[in-house]
């Protein structure tokens, strides 16, 4: 070798510059609580005004039918609860309750919530035979309600939430 002093030169590193560790991961925020529904706010219109409303929107056989069993039910109860529930369908309680009125292309029908344990001697009931529990009436156009029969019904199931 030469006498020359061979200089060295450091040289730079072939490996590739350490990749950037992501940066640790924030626990993730906390998603706000679901809302709740709003509480209803209460109605300046009482149950019984928001029933006249629905019979008069009816504006046909149906809503006459619908408001001469509900004069039938109070004058065979004066004392009835009236309420709107189920979407719009007026029930009618005393001590529980006792029968719903509902209005459907065809027919008006009321369903006693206990009527399988109700006498019909004068056999009103045409609908919902099969069960252990309710029965119902179908009144159709035309068809003369037996008002006499239908407010007994109505003391019938009054009695029967009394006794229990």
């Amino acid at each position: 070798m030469s006498g020359t002093k061979r200089s060295t030169v450091k040289k730079a590193s072939a490996k590739k510059p350490a990749a950037k560790k992501p940066a640790a991961k924030k626990p993730a925020a906390k998603k706000p609580a679901a809302k709740k529904p709003a509480a209803k706010k209460p109605s300046s219109e009482s149950a019984s005004e928001l029933i006249d409303a629905k019979l008069a929107a009816l504006g046909d056989w149906r809503g006459e039918t619908l408001s001469r069993l509900r004069a039938l039910i109070k004058e065979a109860a004066p004392n009835v609860v009236e309420e709107l529930k189920w979407r719009g369908t007026p029930v009618w309680s005393h001590n529980g309750l006792i029968c719903t009125g509902e209005t459907y292309r065809d027919k008006v029908k009321t369903t006693f919530a206990k009527g399988a344990a109700l006498k019909d001697p004068s056999g009103l009931f045409n609908s919902s035979l099969e069960g252990n529990v309710r029965r119902a009436i179908d009144f159709f156009e035309g068809v003369k309600v037996d008002e006499k029969a239908f407010k007994a019904l109505i003391r019938a199931a009054i009695e029967l939430n009394e006794s229990k």
